[in-house]
């Protein structure tokens, strides 16, 4: 059985080398699922800053249509923006069905509307609400991703 193991590993490290499982080309290309597993506990965001670049975090739900809309222009902007880190943070728990308003983490950000975001300047300064909304809105159009 060892032997089997080491190889159904091997090539899960392969596969996740040449991009080839789910997630794997998001990660590579920028995007990253930043509490898959751990759905809707609290999280310090500060984690989540990837040092020289712009960190955007986005707060969704995967019951929010308007959050699955987003997801794969999200994916896009992270590939031809090198200078972004795309990090999306699921504000569910793993039991409830439909978005979850109480969960710890919805809480602790005192999310009520999803999707939001939150941008981190290289530096660390933070934008959100409105301000952070209107910067995905212009990264979105610029990379000529947003339908006129």
């Amino acid at each position: 059985m060892r032997p089997r193991a080491f190889s159904l590993l091997g090539a899960v490290l392969l596969a996740l080398t040449l991009g080839l499982l789910p997630g794997a080309r998001a990660a590579a290309a920028g995007l990253q699922e930043a509490n898959s597993g751990r759905g809707g506990e609290t999280l310090d965001l500060q984690t989540l800053r990837v040092t020289g670049k712009t960190t955007l975090i986005e707060f969704y739900s995967p019951f929010c249509p308007p959050c699955e809309r987003l997801a794969p222009l999200l994916e896009e902007l992270a590939k031809k923006r090198a200078d972004l880190a795309v990090k999306k943070v699921n504000i569910n728990r793993p039991e409830v069905k439909g978005i979850d308003w109480r969960s710890p983490l919805a809480q602790q950000y005192k999310i009520r509307s999803v999707p939001y975001f939150i941008v981190f300047s290289p530096k660390g300064k933070a934008a959100e609400g409105r301000a952070a909304t209107k910067q995905v809105q212009d990264w979105l159009a610029e990379a000529g991703l947003l339908k006129d």
